[in-house]
């Protein structure tokens, strides 16, 4: 399993709509040898815009998972 949590970044910034979802596990190899920064200016990210994106995501899946899937037909909603 490559990451997983691929999924949950976002395609294109929020900001400028460049693609950032592509450069996610690129970002993860460099930054175990080096500095974030440096590792934002080598996938081409200059913006802070998209930098945020990579900065700020936050690995959430692996708690996701741990909630069973709702089956929304069984639901009943009753307006009183």
């Amino acid at each position: 399993m490559l990451y997983i949590d691929r999924m949950l970044i976002p395609v294109r910034c929020f900001t400028c709509n460049k693609v950032v979802g592509n450069k996610w596990d690129n970002y993860c190899q460099l930054i175990e040898k080096m500095p974030e920064s440096k590792a934002l200016d080598e996938l081409g990210l200059k913006r802070y815009c998209c930098r945020r994106m990579l900065l700020s995501h936050v690995n959430i899946i692996d708690q996701l998972l741990d909630y069973p899937l709702i089956d929304v037909s069984s639901l009943s909603i009753k307006n009183e």
